[in-house]
């Protein structure tokens, strides 16, 4: 009972649970602590490109029933960063920014959408840049800039889809990268990284890194660099290995990269339903020393087959065997070992100066004169977007979800609900194992099912212990949400 207290007076206080990042090199850093922060991520657009609807004021970010659905789900799984594509900026996201940050998730986000006039064209780009595009990506940061658990901008995604698109795109992605930055330098009061996300096209995808990364200037503080890079890879399928999947080549690729590095989307489907066995090697020696970690796609179950969780009109959701999977594999990760890790002193590295020695697929793009603002763009860049929408974090005072949610095996979660964490604390798993118990009057705790492995239970016992939870507690959340009977 003195922990159900504890946890009603700290729901009632405005919730302020992450730190906002800083880049600093080829790593994202905590400024407070110093130590590295890797991604432990899920790509999150519920309902898929029809979650976004400009026209009904909703986009997956606007519904804080949902996010507080979401949030306690990925939670108790161990996530601490949601990628977002699609968000509309006339929308208030306040509640639903202060549900993901209490629960010590980050936000990325992308900053254009799927209608016409929202982003560039991979088909003459020149002809969709224009000010009224800018003013929209100026319009997402000016909505989300002061939530400090926004972490990063997209400033596209897979605009480079082969190897035509090449010979025109580049300039304009860097281009559109470099408006956004030098809008945040004017408007926003912290420097929020921004990047591209690349199709894991390996022909040009070096190439694309290269024309991103390099310095036009000769500085490492160009503006037109991105802050991050990032790729959408799918090469790991089933029981892969470093090797098979191409991550030795990736590693080799990237390495000694000047910015941070991260999967934005992974996760092969195939076989179904999935294993994860990449979670290991990505959180591993071999990759941590170039890459950040990753995303996971995707989670809602839509028609591509790529989903965790399975969503129901009526705001139910089901788990899916996924879920589980990629569960069970974050959960023989050592998370205090992986955030704890001090970026090496000696790290020296340094962008390389713009060459067309760089550009090495006949082709693509080694023109690095950017195009000129198109009319209009530097007065909104100058004055700000009009009017502007602005966002913060508001006090949360009900953390509990009102939707059903159930186990693959169709047996109910009880008592679901975000834990609001401690100030400045990155959610990983363990920091939610008392939500799906029942707690009796005398404050024992049980289970709804008790069909759950022994091995997962234990294992996950122990993670909670280890976050300050009761070792009991930690048994009974996991063996609900963990229960599974296939």
């Amino acid at each position: 009972m003195l922990l159900h207290s504890a946890l009603l007076a700290l729901g009632a206080t405005l919730a302020a649970a992450v730190q906002p990042l800083e880049v600093q090199g080829e790593y994202f850093i905590n400024p407070k602590t110093g130590n590295r922060f890797q991604i432990v991520g899920v790509a999150y657009q519920p309902g898929g490109s029809a979650g976004y609807d400009k026209a009904a004021g909703r986009d997956p970010l606007s519904d804080p029933d949902i996010c507080m659905r979401d949030a306690a789900l990925l939670q108790v799984m161990g996530v601490n960063t949601i990628r977002v594509y699609n968000v509309n900026p006339d929308v208030n996201h306040d509640k639903c920014a202060s549900i993901f940050n209490a629960a010590g998730m980050y936000m990325v986000l992308d900053v254009n959408s799927p209608l016409v006039g929202d982003s560039l064209t991979s088909d003459k780009p020149w002809e969709s840049y224009y000010a009224a595009y800018l003013n929209r990506t100026f319009a997402v940061v000016e909505a989300f800039k002061d939530y400090p658990n926004t972490l990063a901008f997209f400033s596209g995604n897979e605009v480079l889809n082969n190897e035509e698109t090449g010979a025109a795109v580049p300039p304009y992605v860097r281009a559109v990268t470099r408006d956004i930055k030098n809008y945040i330098k004017k408007h926003v009061s912290r420097t929020i990284p921004v990047g591209y996300s690349a199709a894991d096209v390996r022909s040009i995808l070096f190439d694309t890194y290269n024309y991103f990364q390099c310095s036009i200037e000769g500085e490492d503080d160009d503006i037109s660099r991105g802050d991050i890079f990032a790729l959408n890879s799918y090469s790991w399928c089933a029981e892969s290995s470093f090797e098979a999947a191409g991550y030795n080549q990736l590693v080799s690729g990237f390495k000694g990269n000047a910015v941070p590095i991260f999967f934005s989307e992974y996760g092969c489907n195939t076989p179904s339903p999935r294993v994860f066995t990449e979670v290991g090697t990505i959180y591993g020696d071999k990759m941590t020393g170039v890459f950040s970690g990753g995303v996971v796609y995707e989670y809602t179950q839509e028609p591509n087959n790529y989903g965790l969780v399975q969503m129901n009109k009526d705001g139910s959701a089901k788990l899916m065997a996924d879920f589980v999977s990629l569960q069970g594999q974050y959960g023989k990760l050592d998370f205090a070992k992986i955030q704890d890790q001090k970026p090496a002193s000696s790290s020296t590295a340094k962008a390389p100066v713009c060459d067309s020695k760089l550009i090495t697929t006949d082709g693509f793009s080694n023109n690095f004169t950017l195009p000129v603002l198109p009319p209009g763009a530097q007065e909104i860049i100058d004055n700000g977007v009009k009017p502007a929408p602005k966002g913060q974090l508001i006090k949360i005072t009900d953390w509990k979800v009102k939707y059903t949610v159930k186990n693959p095996d169709g047996s109910a979660i009880t008592n679901l609900a975000v834990k609001p964490l401690a100030d400045d604390e990155i959610n990983s798993p363990g920091s939610n194992t008392d939500s799906g118990t029942e707690t009796s009057n005398d404050g024992s705790t049980g289970s709804e099912t008790s069909s759950s492995p022994a091995s997962t239970t234990s294992h996950n016992a122990a993670a909670g212990a280890g976050a300050g939870v009761l070792p009991a507690m930690a048994i009974g959340a996991f063996a609900v949400v963990a229960g599974i009977a296939f």
